[in-house]
């Protein structure tokens, strides 16, 4: 008991730490693993005894026989459904043939190239070494997103390396499986003759289980089966069906089945997808905590001193500076990414949590069967998994700096209400190549955004799920235009910092507009309207139009005359050059870009 509430409270605060600090939680998380596994055993511990002992020893532990990597395959569905919930085809326009081949061509690489490093530097059964390749195949969600979080980057490149770490995962479960059955089969040590017949079972019945329970799924909660109260306890009792029953039908097509299940259903019309994904993101956060100390206090320090040697070093450096880049350049060779985009992404490869329980679960599989050289694929894996974590957790950010894929100014564009002005605004925004987000509670408004071909999501603007989210990482203006004016001066407080680097600006609340509460310096988004009178005009003169301007003295003359008129409002001033200035914010410097091209965006009535 002691030591499984010793391992929650432990998880959470190096989720704690790792937050505080902006790293992946990964690395507090193996660190604590070994502080109370391995390194307690021979430091610590007076008996010699480790502080947490996953495997039952006949005197102590957690989980007794198999029961362990039972616990681990579980609690990776659910990591892995969770991850399969967040990927969007809308954000593989541009970059979707690189995911394919990264998690193709670039995996075939990883395996080959780390086979032979392996082989040649550690004396490994080319046997081993492919397992060693296979399971480090893997770049992993739980390690890549946090690092994502903290780095503003462009979209494509974001994208390139989330959907990598989500759909490579089942791939290097399948890839080690097959390895494994070469060397493993019913206790004896040799080939199988079925392995592409093996194979062929675990994509057919993983994508197939996968498929069809999404949609029963989607369409048991769309049809109101589900009662709301236990919309997440289901869900949940469905993926873990969904993963059984796959591996019942073929042994480790479970991964693939809760993948792509998560993926069908995160692309579904679903109404209450951000309240399942916020629970399933919950429980991983969770799961990942005890799953990483339990895995990292598994290793024997014996175990850890078989890495005692140059020769790991030189895997390490291969793998990180030769394997990862190849991998990454033939992959995107073609592609419209550009050298330093390629460069960032081949730096970026942190490996994860399914190489890490999948090699300790082989490893002891292969060393209790006395296979010479097993002992090394735990600690080898181990090693790639916290040494790339380390390497990335601390030097992403100014290696994004110096390949110049570090966005020095965000220019996206954050509106919180997806009203119908605020669609019609994110509408002209998006037609003038800017990038644009809506947000609201409403999913009525957040599907109608949606159906007009722009970003949006449901959130509850009181959540911290907004500054999760990846995608929003080019964002530097934020705009709250709700019919509310305490959500928008909460909106503009809590999230100016992060997506306001360039302006935060609300609109005024009708008491602001009638006591003359009003300036720039107030961030106000018009000056003269709240959201009443947005949504009157807009009822009435549904479109944004431009009026062309000469001069800064022609605009201020033709601003007061928009504002005298109650049928149109004003927006953006447009310059020749494309920009686009939110009017209240305008300085100084908007009387130099102001020309005899410069337009007056408003909403209304034309001027004709």
């Amino acid at each position: 008991m002691i030591e499984l509430a010793g391992i929650i409270i432990l998880g959470i605060l190096a989720q704690w730490v790792a937050w505080k600090f902006k790293i992946p939680a990964i690395l507090p998380l193996i660190l604590i693993g070994l502080l109370v596994g391995p390194l307690a055993a021979e430091f610590l511990s007076e008996d010699g005894a480790k502080w947490i002992e996953p495997i039952w020893n006949g005197k102590k532990g957690l989980f007794p026989g198999e029961s362990l990597y039972y616990f681990v395959s579980l609690a990776i569905s659910i990591i892995l459904f969770e991850g399969g919930l967040t990927l969007k085809r809308s954000e593989i326009r541009n970059v979707g043939p690189v995911i394919t081949k990264l998690i193709t061509l670039g995996a075939g690489v990883t395996f080959f190239g780390a086979a032979v490093l392996a082989h040649y530097l550690f004396n490994l059964t080319w046997d081993l070494c492919f397992l060693f390749s296979g399971l480090i195949i893997v770049t992993g969600p739980t390690v890549i997103t946090p690092i994502l979080r903290n780095i503003p980057l462009k979209r494509d490149v974001s994208a390139v390396l989330k959907w990598e770490g989500i759909l490579i995962d089942p791939i290097g479960a399948l890839v080690a499986v097959l390895v494994f059955e070469f060397i493993f089969v019913g206790g004896e040590v040799g080939f199988t003759k079925t392995a592409l017949i093996e194979f062929g079972k675990i994509v057919l019945f993983g994508t197939t289980f996968g498929f069809t329970f999404a949609h029963a799924l989607v369409f048991a909660i769309n049809k109101k089966f589900i009662p709301h109260y236990l919309l997440n306890v289901v869900s949940l009792s469905v993926v873990l069906l969904v993963f059984v029953e796959s591996e019942i039908f073929a042994h480790e097509s479970g991964l693939l089945a809760v993948v792509v299940m998560g993926m069908v259903v995160g692309n579904s019309k679903l109404d209450n997808i951000k309240e399942l994904l916020y629970f399933k993101e919950s429980l991983s956060v969770l799961l990942i905590s005890i799953l990483f100390i339990l895995l990292a206090a598994n290793i024997n320090y014996e175990d850890m001193l078989l890495l005692y040697r140059w020769e790991t070093a030189a895997l390490f450096l291969a793998v990180v500076f030769l394997v990862r880049p190849l991998a990454v350049f033939l992959s995107s060779s073609g592609s419209k990414l550009k050298a330093n985009e390629k460069l960032f992404i081949s730096w970026v490869g942190p490996r994860g949590i399914v190489a890490a329980g999948i090699a300790s679960l082989f490893g002891s599989k292969l060393s209790a069967e006395d296979v010479v050289g097993a002992e090394y694929i735990t600690p080898l894996v181990f090693m790639i998994v916290l040494g790339t974590v380390l390497l990335n957790a601390t030097t992403a950010r100014l290696f994004a700096r110096i390949s110049g894929v570090f966005l020095t100014k965000s220019e996206g564009i954050l509106i919180v209400g997806a009203s119908k002005v605020s669609r019609l605004i994110a509408q002209y925004l998006v037609e003038n190549d800017r990038h644009v987000v809506l947000v609201d509670s409403n999913q009525k408004n957040v599907s109608e955004a949606e159906a007009m071909g722009i970003e949006a999501y449901t959130e509850n603007i009181y959540s911290d799920n907004l500054t999760d989210n990846v995608e929003l990482n080019d964002i530097g203006f934020l705009l709250a235009l709700t019919g509310n004016a305490d959500i928008n001066r909460y909106a503009v407080e809590k999230f100016g910092n992060q997506f306001g680097e360039n302006g935060s600006f609300r609109l005024a609340s009708k008491t602001e507009l009638e006591a003359g509460e009003i300036s720039t310096e107030n961030g106000l988004f018009t000056l003269s309207d709240d959201f009443n009178n947005l949504m009157e005009v807009c009822e009435a003169y549904p479109e944004i139009r431009e009026a062309s301007i000469k001069d800064i003295e022609d605009y201020n003359r033709l601003l007061e005359k928009i504002k005298a008129n109650n049928s149109q409002i004003p927006l953006f001033v447009k310059t020749s050059k494309g920009i686009i200035h939110i009017i209240p914010s305008i300085d100084d410097e908007i009387e130099k870009e102001i020309d005899s091209k410069s337009s007056l965006v408003y909403l209304g009535k034309s001027m004709a």
